[in-house]
């Protein structure tokens, strides 16, 4: 009885153990990092203002941080009553990124938000700064670790995740090349996923290349315009590990979506998917002449449509919470032999 009962203390400290060293899952915020299962229905690329500018020209003095807040706050509160918990803001450096702003949206709403760090490489490279074209790649994903450990600029603000673009006729020039390489190292010193606003096939593929190449597992990597692509390699590189990303959802662009995500569950590929409407946004150059687009096209049209299609709740699950939980949580993913 006595060796009984010794075994059932030492079976109990041993699951106290391995209870305190449990990994705490966390994505950070704009106001600081929270664990994963608070995250809840995530829309992963959105967009609250952006400055197209250019990078020799930008700047937080070109926008009244209230003017922006009263815009765009009534939008956030609708996507919150829709249920939404958290998004992922897509805005990087050079092109309108402001986490003071960011900070300001999100306790006005009680929207988790997330930031990103990284240079934007579309638009004819109009959103990168001159060091981008003549420094290292490891000079480069310094910049970007040093924003992960230190915080942006002046703030505390940490990035969520890594944000980069490459142009979608691109396959890949030296500069779009050495972004994906930064990117790639400095995923592999902060844990923070590759966001790769890319677009057509070529690129995309292109880029995972070089991410392989770079030790980094497909797994750390989002295609995101990936509806710009063919649905055979919207499988392959999801196959591979890669997310493949749906944005741009609208109210009347509802039945391709449908197309890709019920032909992406055919090949048992739904939970590497990401869908989102990259909508907005505050337009800096002129605030008036936009029509803002709001964040509930997924929740008013795309849900509905997907049921009819034979989806059912858990996949709905899948994508709007467990897929973007899995994808954003701050984690290394090396690339191991297989």
């Amino acid at each position: 009885m006595k060796i009984q009962f010794r075994h059932l203390i030492l079976l109990i400290i041993t699951l106290v153990i391995a209870g305190c060293h449990k990994e705490t899952k966390t994505i950070m915020t704009v106001n600081g990092p929270i664990n994963v299962e608070e995250m809840g229905t995530t829309l992963p690329h959105e967009h609250f203002l952006v400055d197209f500018i250019g990078a020799d020209s930008t700047g937080y003095h070109r926008w009244n941080k209230d003017s922006v807040i009263s815009k765009v706050l009534p939008y956030l509160l609708e996507a919150k009553q829709a249920g939404v918990k958290t998004i992922f803001e897509c805005t990087p450096a050079y092109l309108g990124r402001d986490p003071e702003l960011l900070q300001r949206l999100s306790r006005a709403s009680g929207v988790n938000i997330v930031t990103n760090t990284g240079y934007y490489g579309a638009l004819n490279n109009k959103a990168l700064p001159p060091d981008a074209f003549t420094e290292s790649a490891d000079k480069m994903s310094e910049r970007w670790i040093s924003e992960w450990q230190n915080g942006i600029e002046s703030t505390l603000v940490k990035p969520g995740f890594i944000k980069i673009a490459v142009p979608r006729d691109s396959v890949l020039s030296p500069v779009h090349e050495k972004i994906v390489r930064a990117a790639a190292r400095a995923h592999l010193k902060t844990g923070l996923i590759i966001n790769a606003h890319t677009g057509p096939d070529a690129p995309a593929i292109a880029e995972l290349k070089i991410i392989k190449e770079e030790g980094v597992d497909p797994s750390a990597f989002i295609w995101t315009h990936a509806q710009g692509g063919s649905r055979e390699n919207q499988v392959n590189l999801a196959q591979e590990g890669a997310w493949i990303s749906l944005d741009n959802v609208m109210v009347d662009n509802i039945d391709p979506y449908v197309d890709m995500l019920v032909n992406l569950k055919n090949h048992g590929l739904l939970h590497r998917v990401l869908i989102s409407h990259d909508a907005g946004w505050y337009d800096v150059i002129s605030p008036d002449s936009l029509t803002y687009r709001g964040y509930t096209a997924l929740f008013t049209h795309l849900k509905p449509a997907l049921f009819r299609n034979g989806f059912s709740k858990d996949d709905w699950q899948l994508l709007t919470v467990v897929n973007p939980g899995e994808a954003y949580v701050v984690r290394i993913r090396k690339l191991t032999s297989k």
